[in-house]
């Protein structure tokens, strides 16, 4: 069968629909597949990285703050629809796969229109533009969150969770009797959340023998959060790293996570039953990483620090966690009952069957 995946513009979107397509290829090893992205975006890049084909379109987002500058992206948004219809008519796919993204409203759109059966995956617990717009085009959506019927007709649901790093369970844990915080700030880095371990250097470096502390800062931020690094005598028990490439191993390492709570971060912590503090981006469309931290908070499984107080009370309250070992083994067992396990197997279990009926 031939396969079209459609969507990006964040890793969030990216990984996701990577990870379904392998899943697809494990699953019908004649599949053909074919991912639509939109040109200039980090899809791009990444996709053939993974060894697939992709087709660009030259789709933007709406400007929301300048409203008049949106005549040029409609342009460019029915251009993109009809580059879109060619590719459906040249490939002729079984089945179409939207993951988000402004990509994905296009091609799924019109892969609708053209009577090619589609399967959305939202990542996020407040769903996102893209797929509400898509919902009555698609045959079944694969939701990460409980509840997300407000969103989308209950009878298309299907709880499957997100697909995760495939690797990531493989990480080893070495016992040297501290205690281990990993912050993450993602690959080019979070402004607020390093700020605030900047500005708490001193404290976490008293902990000396009693804490380890992993500081991923990002691209972005890495040359200012080292030479803070330098400026407060190279702590020892504090690493300070601009990219992680092992992080099975850190992960597993990890006593407590500080990390934003972006869908693809939450679903690994979840998978790993990880203590976390999850610090929201203000910066992401409807406030999406508030409603995914929320879901968890609600049934104790995190704890949540807003961004705007993170200077204030972030580090301060990860040490807080971090020595409460109660705390700590009962964020680890309510976080591991919300993990949903091989996501990208059952949605592409899902997509096969719609493709073959």
């Amino acid at each position: 069968m031939n396969y079209l995946i459609s969507g990006g513009g964040t890793g969030g979107h990216i990984f996701p629909a990577v990870s379904i397509a392998n899943a697809l290829r494990e699953l019908d090893k004649d599949a053909n597949i074919l991912f639509v992205g939109a040109l200039g975006r980090m899809e791009m890049e990444r996709v053939p990285q993974a060894g697939y084909d992709i087709i660009g379109l030259p789709v933007r987002g709406f400007n929301r703050a300048q409203p008049w500058k949106n005549f040029s992206v409609m342009f460019d948004l029915v251009r993109s629809m009809l580059k879109a219809r060619k590719i459906i008519r040249d490939f002729r796919p079984d089945v179409g796969v939207g993951v988000g993204g402004y990509a994905s409203g296009a091609a799924m759109k019109v892969a609708a229109w053209m009577g090619v059966p589609i399967v959305l995956q939202e990542q996020n617990g407040f769903a996102g533009v893209t797929n509400k717009l898509l919902r009555n085009d698609a045959t079944k959506i694969c939701v990460a969150y409980e509840g997300m019927e407000r969103f989308f007709p209950k009878e298309k649901i299907i709880l499957t969770g997100n697909p995760v790093r495939q690797n990531l369970t493989t990480g080893k844990r070495t016992e040297d009797g501290r205690k281990h915080l990993l912050i993450i700030g993602g690959s080019l880095g979070a402004r607020t959340i390093n700020e605030a371990v900047i500005a708490a250097l001193p404290e976490l470096a008293k902990e000396g023998e009693k804490m380890q502390v992993v500081w991923q800062t990002g691209k972005i931020y890495y040359d200012r959060c080292r030479k803070a690094w330098e400026e407060a005598g190279r702590p020892a028990n504090i690493e300070c790293l601009d990219f992680l490439s092992d992080m099975p191993d850190r992960y597993a390492q990890a006593d407590l996570v500080i990390s934003r709570a972006g869908a693809s971060s939450i679903s690994e912590l979840c998978l790993l039953g990880k203590p976390a503090v999850l610090v929201p981006s203000p910066n992401v469309a409807e406030d999406h990483q508030t409603h995914n931290a929320m879901a968890l908070v609600n049934k104790d499984a995190a704890v949540l620090v807003r961004d705007a107080d993170a200077s204030k009370e972030l580090v301060a309250k990860a040490c807080e966690i971090i020595k409460d070992d109660q705390k700590l083994a009962s964020l680890r067992t309510n976080i591991l009952k919300l993990a949903q396990k091989d996501s990208a197997r059952r949605i592409a279990e899902e997509v096969i069957k719609i493709g073959k009926k």
